[in-house]
């Protein structure tokens, strides 16, 4: 039986998009990033160590945040304008939590893409399945205004992390071994 090229067209993108899900961050992911996240749960937990060093009303506010119980990754509703804010565990300073600012959440057909739109410190990427109440996070650092490089462009700007969904309105993304000013970064979203 012969199909209508449309049909066959159809047929290949709908195949293809558990694959660009799930496989192609694997395609992506520089060795190095690929290393930090095999090494996600010791970093995190030294950082998190460090951070009970750091001022108590701040450590309160960590606590309860990695408390929330964690919920599936799902399509609804994370698409939008979030407020956003970084926590940095460990390192020179052992805890320090930034004030909210702007974040938006697109979807390009191809996945969620991730903006931080306000701030000095900025990231812009891309989320890939990994599994039902995880995702992996590869995007960019950057500065200010000045444009984000590709993933990819080396140590300085490359970005990895784990995302984690606590609700429909809260979710965040864990960044082991940052490159700068921190043993773990955490970026926490609300609406």
């Amino acid at each position: 039986m012969k199909l209508p090229a449309i049909t066959l067209a159809a047929f290949a993108i709908f195949a293809a998009a558990p694959a660009l899900a799930d496989g192609e961050v694997q395609k992506l992911i520089t060795p190095a990033d690929k290393a930090r996240l095999d090494k996600y749960g010791e970093t995190r937990k030294a950082a998190l160590a460090e951070a009970k060093a750091g001022d108590p009303a701040e450590i309160r506010q960590l606590d309860a945040l990695l408390a929330k119980p964690l919920v599936a990754f799902s399509n609804k509703g994370l698409t939008g304008n979030w407020q956003c804010r970084t926590i940095k565990a460990g390192g020179p300073l052992p805890l320090v939590i930034y004030g909210w600012f702007k974040c938006k959440v697109t979807d390009d057909g191809s996945g969620w893409r991730l903006e931080k739109i306000s701030g000095s410190q900025r990231t812009k990427g891309r989320f890939f399945d990994d599994g039902e109440k995880r995702a992996i996070y590869l995007g960019s650092f950057y500065v200010n205004n000045d444009p984000a490089k590709p993933y990819g462009s080396g140590p300085r700007t490359d970005q990895v992390g784990y995302a984690f969904r606590n609700s429909a309105k809260e979710w965040r993304i864990e960044f082991p071994a940052p490159y700068y000013e921190s043993k773990l970064d955490i970026i926490e979203f609300r609406r």
